[in-house]
């Protein structure tokens, strides 16, 4: 029987940030030495150092996502890493595992990006849409989702959180 290992990954804030904003199926990391296809790894990120998803190593560096909680994170600090990959006995690892919950509910999501372009026909909107896409990006272009019949239940998110685009509200 082989032996398979627990790690805990600590991603930099710069991956995080960009992990929040894209569904990847997969997450690269550098250096993590020692570790096997099969491993299983507790991926922790954040200031508050949260545990954000489980996976399973793939290759010496590319962790598969098995399981997420991006949007609750548990508290992972009684881990105490020090280290950007660190070994974890398999009572650490199960304990931070079980604590991420499982969400097999899933429902349908209407997510929409609108914006006023003037153009010469619908194929130059359509270009121009793309580019402004692209060159403003998350950070600057209110994403709208609501539950698919709820229009009502409209949000907008704005890097990856709620973002109030009300005007004469305060945030």
């Amino acid at each position: 029987m082989v032996h398979m290992a627990q790690w805990a990954v600590i991603i930099p804030a710069e991956r995080w940030a960009t992990e929040r904003l894209f569904h990847h199926e997969t997450l690269t990391v550098a250096g993590a030495t020692g570790t096997q296809p099969g491993d299983d790894v507790v991926l922790i990120a954040g200031p508050e150092a949260e545990a954000v998803a489980l996976g399973r190593f793939v290759s010496a560096e590319e962790i598969a996502y098995t399981r997420r909680a991006f949007d609750e994170p548990v508290p992972a600090d009684d881990l105490k890493l020090t280290e950007p990959l660190t070994a974890l006995d398999a009572e650490d690892f199960q304990r931070i595992a079980d604590r991420i919950a499982v969400d097999r509910r899933r429902k349908s999501w209407l997510v929409s990006v609108a914006m006023p372009i003037e153009a010469g026909n619908q194929a130059d909107a359509v270009r121009q849409f793309w580019s402004y896409v692209a060159e403003l990006g998350p950070a600057e272009l209110p994403t709208l989702v609501w539950p698919s019949g709820d229009e009502l239940a409209m949000q907008a998110f704005v890097l990856g959180v709620e973002a109030n685009q009300d005007p004469e509200e305060d945030d």
